[in-house]
């Protein structure tokens, strides 16, 4: 598809105010994508956000939307916000997480409680689940929608945070294959980027120097990369049921 046929249509991203999120709405908002910015508390850089995407285009629009992810009535409040004021969602980038208790690759698994580990797959897996079930039906209908969501490489690796927070990126790409499988012939596209080591952004606010020396390419990615990633798989129809890996080479796939 033309990127001219982007103009006019409606991305959610949630957590739009951190680094990934940000340079996603920056990148969409050039290509004439309207934005409705999620934010949990960040209110002041998604008000400057909004303006700074107002300013890309004539036809780009932009509101922010406050909601805890955590809590499915703040969910469904944030969805039924954005369809009042800037209508149905065509692209939905589930960005939003976190990381819960970090206890690392050699940490006990007792260390993580049950509680802790709801919140975390409540926050990362059950808000994208819901999301995307309020988003698909419009998308279905019109022909046409683009559903992405942020993994981890730890969905694969396990990764240096905690059972939580992998087997939560980890449910997501379960959820992206159905989702992808179930709504390709209606034209909505599914797909996953699964980034790691990535400064700019909260979970990786001030990395230690042995961390880059797991990267083949001997630095750490920065949120555009992402960005440009998801770009393409908005703007690519023929792209769907995939997990698009952005770890610099740390990890070997065949598809």
């Amino acid at each position: 598809m033309s990127t001219a046929s982007l103009k006019g249509k409606l991305a959610l991203i949630t957590g739009c105010t951190g680094g990934i999120g940000r340079a996603t709405a920056l990148a969409l908002a050039r290509l004439g994508c309207s934005i409705a910015i999620h934010y949990h508390s960040a209110e002041d850089k998604a008000t400057a956000l909004a303006e700074e995407l107002k300013a890309t285009g004539a036809q780009v629009d932009a509101k922010a939307f406050q909601a805890d992810l955590g809590n499915i009535d703040d969910i469904k409040r944030l969805y039924a916000e954005v369809l009042a004021q800037m209508g149905h969602p065509d692209i939905l980038f589930n960005n939003a997480g976190i990381t819960g208790p970090r206890i690392g690759p050699r940490g006990n698994i007792e260390d993580v409680s049950l509680e802790e580990f709801e919140r975390t797959w409540k926050t990362n897996t059950a808000q994208a689940f819901l999301l995307t079930q309020l988003c698909v039906p419009h998308m279905a209908q019109q022909g046409f929608g683009r559903i992405i969501f942020c993994s981890s490489v730890a969905a694969a690796t396990g990764g240096v945070i905690g059972p939580q927070y992998a087997s939560s990126k980890s449910a997501l790409h379960g959820l992206m294959h159905w989702v992808a499988s179930r709504y390709a012939k209606d034209g909505v596209t599914c797909n996953a980027v699964a980034p790691a080591l990535i400064i700019g952004t909260e979970m990786m606010a001030n990395p230690p120097d042995e961390h880059r020396k797991l990267i083949p390419v001997n630095r750490f990615g920065v949120p555009e990369e992402v960005a440009s990633c998801v770009e393409m798989l908005v703007t690519n129809a023929y792209m769907t049921n995939k997990i698009i890996v952005m770890d610099g080479g740390m990890t070997a796939s065949t598809f």
